[in-house]
Order: structure tokens, then C-alpha cells, then sequence
């Protein structure tokens, strides 16, 4: 069966949206909603042979996609590829600035070098695509940029290195939003929560010990699906949203609204997951446990 996306048919006919992060997760996810939905999507990623997976998958579902390996950290790779969609495409329409990752670690311990090489990774390789778009296309033409940060709200213990830079990107997307409305380009961001997806699958057992503690401690009780975020994507690039720039959508189950000392959360299973997306699978995380030490 295709994408069982909640928007119609064609919204994004004749459009052309890059896709970082394109090769797995949230990427793999937005990249065939949108694809399914109309657009040319051109993916971006590090690892050739993900996004030559992906590439096969869309393709096969009739859709159009091409695939551009770069380092969204390295500024010449970014400006190649930006140039690369253009000559190819002709043309770009939308940028999901997905890209990105993290490690737990106690701040304390989190090196010089480990802390850069993180705010590189959410932060400042997501300005350069931004701004390298903006610059090629986008001031003369329009177009709709969405950043993807996270649940970053009253601070982020073990993780302190993404949450400055995640925060630095909603920032950065509130900063252009007034910048770059004269050109017609609108910026929002979406801050994700508890999503299950790969990404799971690449920490270390001590930090999937701790994700498996996460539903119990928000109001849905439940994680996310790349789907729900997907959609929220998808909207911010379309029409419905064509007054809404420098704002952000959160997809967290309400993360941020509970507080122990307020409000005792109440176990329950009533918070009803959408999945559209048929070909994503539960990472194995949630469905053999942690990894061994």
C-alpha cells in the first residue's frame, strides 16, 4: 500500500524539497510523505548506501528522487550539493533541515572537542544549507525552509551539548524568519519528543536503559512516530501554513507540560498513534530491549 499521508494528492506537484538527514528515520520518513504527496525530493545524507536504499524505495512507488552524499558540516560539500539539486532540478522549493545527532554524557565529562563537533552537527551545518539555499535560490525565488530541533524545554541533563544547539537552531529560525520575509521564504521549526525511530538503535545500552523509562513520565504515555512528525513538516511547507513563519510546532506528547510536583500522571493507553508511513518497522529497541554491554 502507498503513504497513508492525511494531506491530498498533488499538494506538492512540480516542487522540489531537499532532505537532510534523508537516509533513515524522520529523513526516510518526510522524504517518502512528500515524494508521495507530488514532490521531487532530493536526499541528503552521509552514508551512500541508506540513501541509495531509500532512493530504491521511493522510486519504486513511482516517485522522483535523487540522492546527494555530503557532510552538511563541511561548507564546500554543502555548497556542491545545493548546486548539485540545482543543475539536476532546477529548482528548490523546500529545505527540512533534519540532520543531526547527539551521545549522552554527563556535562562534566562532555570534551571541547565532543561539544563542537555536536553544535556542527545540529547547528551550524544546518545554517550553512540554510544559508547557502537562501543565497542560491531562495532570495529570488521564494521558498519554505523547516529546521528540525527538539524537546530542549527546561534543559536537557546528558544531552546539554544538543540542547544548546538545538536551541541555538530555534533561535536562528526565529532570527531568519524577520530576515528573510521580504523574500517570500518562510522559516519554521518542529521540536521532537520521544519519536521512535533507528536512532534508538544507535545508543549505548546505558542510554536505551533510560529512553525505555520515557513514556511513563508524559502526559500521552506513549512515543511518537516518525509519521506524527513528518506531518508536521509537511504542513509548515505547505499552503495551510502561509502565515505562519518563525514559529515552532511541538511533536512531544506534552513532554514539556508535566511536572511532577502539579499533576500526577495517570497510566493509560488511550493516546492512539498515527503511522502512515508502511514501510517504517519499530526500532529494535523497543521490540528486542538494550543492547548488551
Amino acid at each position: 500500500m502507498p503513504y497513508n499521508s492525511v494531506f491530498k494528492d498533488g499538494l506538492f506537484a512540480g516542487q522540489v524539497v531537499i532532505i537532510t538527514g534523508g537516509g533513515s528515520g524522520i529523513g526516510r520518513c518526510t522524504a517518502h510523505e512528500l515524494s508521495a504527496l507530488g514532490a521531487t525530493v532530493a536526499i541528503v545524507g552521509r552514508d551512500p548506501d541508506k540513501l541509495a536504499t531509500v532512493k530504491g524505495e521511493i522510486e519504486a512507488e513511482g516517485g522522483k528522487v535523487s540522492t546527494h552524499v555530503c557532510d552538511i558540516r563541511e561548507e564546500e560539500q554543502v555548497c556542491a550539493t545545493i548546486d548539485a539539486v540545482l543543475a539536476v532540478h532546477g529548482r528548490i522549493d523546500g529545505l527540512v533541515n533534519n540532520a543531526g545527532g547527539q551521545y549522552r554524557k554527563a556535562l562534566k565529562d562532555i570534551s571541547t572537542k565532543g561539544f563542537e563537533a555536536v553544535v556542527r552537527n545540529n547547528l551550524t551545518g544546518g545554517f550553512i544549507f540554510m544559508r547557502e539555499t537562501y543565497n542560491r535560490w531562495m532570495e529570488a525565488h521564494g521558498g519554505n525552509i523547516v529546521n528540525i530541533t527538539a524537546d530542549i524545554w527546561n534543559g536537557w541533563p546528558n544531552y546539554a551539548h544538543s540542547g544548546a544547539s538545538r536551541g541555538g537552531m530555534l533561535n536562528l529560525t526565529e532570527s531568519a524568519a524577520s530576515e528573510w520575509a521580504p523574500a517570500g521564504v518562510r522559516i519554521n521549526a518542529v521540536a521532537v519528543g520521544g519519536v521512535a525511530s533507528s536512532g534508538f538503535d544507535t545508543y549505548t545500552p546505558e542510554a536505551q536503559r533510560e529512553i525505555l523509562k520515557f513514556p511513563p513520565t508524559i502526559p500521552m504515555q506513549r512515543y511518537g512516530t516518525v509519521s506524527e512528525v513528518s506531518a508536521a513538516i509537511v504542513f509548515l511547507l505547505s499552503p495551510g501554513a502561509s502565515f505562519i513563519t518563525g514559529s515552532c510546532i511541538r511533536v512531544d506528547g506534552g513532554a514539556p507540560n508535566a511536572r511532577s510536583c502539579w499533576i500526577e500522571l495517570k497510566p493509560h493507553q488511550k493516546a492512539r498513534a498515527f503511522n502512515g508511513f508502511h514501510l517504517d518497522s519499530p526500532p529494535k529497541l523497543l521490540t528486542e530491549g538494550p543492547k548488551q554491554a
